[in-house]
């Protein structure tokens, strides 16, 4: 627990950029990144620590994603537009996608793509906002760190960020002080209209 009455879940560490490459997502409690048809629109009225976004937007040196949610999100520049740099966007079909400034579309394989990527980083950090290609990512061991807010919300259906049968499960460690295997302990109650 932290003081601060508002963040009641031990926060990590403010995000550095250190070349690191980040599967980043903000997630529904039941998993989900996304709604049905990447759809975004439950991500409002949720509350983080001051100063979280402009950590991201100052240590992101470039942004990995995947066809789907671009062309889903029509061009929109992460962060609300306050991030500026490139995107790379992995696709099958480069030849058909909508060009737009600062945004490659790259076919190739993921780690090659996280290669490119890294390069135009320029030591800053690769945000991967794409759950199929980061889990292709997690595979080949090339994610450093996964960065989750949890939203107070279940959303009951979308797009998982970890969606993998048939493969065994994946431990994780926690970046904070403590036991780097514990759980984290989040309690809600439903909100009444």
């Amino acid at each position: 627990m932290t003081d601060n009455a508002s963040n009641p879940v031990q926060d990590t560490t403010p995000q550095i950029a250190a070349g690191k490459v980040l599967w980043h997502f903000t997630m529904s409690l039941d998993g989900f990144v996304a709604g049905p048809g990447h759809a975004m629109d439950w991500m409002t009225g949720f509350t983080t620590r001051p100063g979280l976004a402009g950590e991201y937007v100052s240590t992101t040196g470039a942004v990995l994603g995947g066809r789907d949610g671009w062309d889903t999100i029509s061009q929109a520049r992460p962060y609300g537009g306050a991030w500026q740099g490139p995107i790379f966007i992995l696709t099958h079909h480069p030849e058909d996608a909508e060009p737009a400034a600062d945004v490659t579309f790259l076919s190739c394989s993921p780690a090659e793509a996280v290669a490119v990527a890294r390069e135009a980083a320029n030591g800053g950090n690769v945000e991967v906002l794409s759950p199929t290609i980061g889990r292709q990512l997690l595979d080949l061991g090339l994610i450093d760190e996964i960065d989750l807010h949890l939203a107070p919300i279940l959303l009951g259906e979308g797009i998982r960020l970890y969606d993998n049968p048939g493969h065994p499960p994946i431990r994780l460690h926690r970046m904070c002080a403590g036991d780097p295997a514990s759980a984290v302990n989040v309690r809600y109650r439903p909100a009444r209209p």
